[in-house]
């Protein structure tokens, strides 16, 4: 991995970067090799999509690594993919520290297994008090469950005196989300084809900007991380605002 530069132009950046990581299955097939060895090929991927974001000076990405509804996938890629995450965790947390990414895990983890919830936990622990990169893995996540766990925690404080419940609202709300210390997401990226959100960060995206691309996740790279920053430029960000109200507090 090679050590971050400072960005070109900052003010034309995302701050927080959202990737819906589609394709490594349709890619081994393609391929005749089995899904597992599509997810493989995609770790290269999220290594480049990592050194982009520190080249560039991204400050948050956020990767959606397994989502809540994954788990009716075939056991055996399911299998697969635990222990990806395995040896990813044993293989990359070192070198992620080493070039300052802070690591976290958001979702319900308690579904994974004792072993894997330690390594997580570790890898967390040992990154707490880097800055150069927030890296968010999004594991057994889902925004649905996002929203509801943050409602919970709304109504335990509201029980306990911390908040007024019937004051409760957007702003009040948001702390309770996973991610909440960190920037809303400036830009969604979805690889694959597809063009849908699959219940990711439903709260964390109400304004970003969403960008599709065919490309399948295994062969995505700097070029096309760049194509999308291109793209999330040339956007007019208007926030409920006109075009010539933007142009007056430019």
């Amino acid at each position: 991995m090679q050590l971050p530069t400072p960005p070109e132009d900052a003010a034309r950046l995302p701050r927080h970067l959202a990737i819906v990581m589609d394709g490594n299955g349709r890619w081994a097939e393609r391929r005749h090799r089995p899904r597992s060895f599509g997810h493989r090929e995609g770790q290269k991927a999220l290594r480049a999509t990592v050194e982009f974001c520190l080249r560039r000076g991204i400050g948050s990405l956020t990767l959606f690594a397994f989502s809540s509804e994954n788990w009716k996938r075939p056991a055996g890629e399911v299998g697969a993919l635990m222990q990806l995450f395995l040896k990813a965790l044993d293989n990359e947390v070192e070198e992620l520290h080493g070039h300052g990414v802070r690591i976290e895990f958001i979702g319900d983890l308690a579904a994974f297994s004792p072993e894997l919830r330690e390594r997580m936990e570790k890898a967390m622990q040992r990154t707490a008090g880097n800055r150069a990169l927030n890296a968010n893995v999004a594991v057994n996540y889902g925004g649905a469950w996002d929203i509801a766990r943050a409602a919970r925690l709304a109504a335990q404080a509201a029980q306990q005196g911390q908040i007024d419940a019937g004051s409760i609202d957007e702003h009040s709300l948001a702390p309770y989300f996973c991610l909440a210390a960190q920037p809303p997401v400036d830009l969604f990226l979805r690889t694959g084809g597809e063009q849908r959100i699959s219940n990711f960060l439903l709260w964390q995206i109400a304004y970003a900007e969403l960008v599709f691309i065919d490309t399948l996740w295994p062969d995505v790279d700097a070029g096309v991380l760049q194509g999308a920053l291109d793209e999330f430029a040339r956007r007019e960000r208007r926030f409920g605002m006109t075009s010539a109200q933007v142009a007056a507090s430019a």
